[in-house]
């Protein structure tokens, strides 16, 4: 499924359609660094956003929200889940690093 950032780029410049699951698998192939420098909890969250990326698009990154769903590999509270990251702020900037890298891809 295409991101509406795609269609709009490939009507405005012609450029390639991308699905949603090429950018998450570019993200996890060419910005490895990216996830690893995050311990392997915080690393199993932003896998799981891109997951959720790729199922529903990238509202799924900005509604921390997505946190309390019973599928998340972590379990925890939003808070809990926060700390592996640093706190709350750095939560919220790894999850708008993600977007960056997703539409860098």
């Amino acid at each position: 499924m295409q991101d509406p950032f795609d269609l709009l780029i490939n009507v405005a410049f012609n450029a390639p359609l991308r699905s949603r699951r090429e950018r998450a698998d570019t993200v996890r192939r060419e910005h490895r660094d990216f996830l690893e420098q995050h311990g392997s909890q915080a690393r199993a969250v932003l896998d799981y956003l891109l997951d959720k990326y790729t199922d529903h698009g990238v509202a799924q990154l900005t509604d921390l929200r997505i946190l309390e769903l019973p599928d998340v590999p972590v379990r925890g509270t939003v808070i809990e889940i926060a700390e592996l990251f640093g706190g709350v702020d750095k939560l919220k900037y790894a999850a708008r690093q993600l977007q960056n890298l997703i539409y860098a891809a």
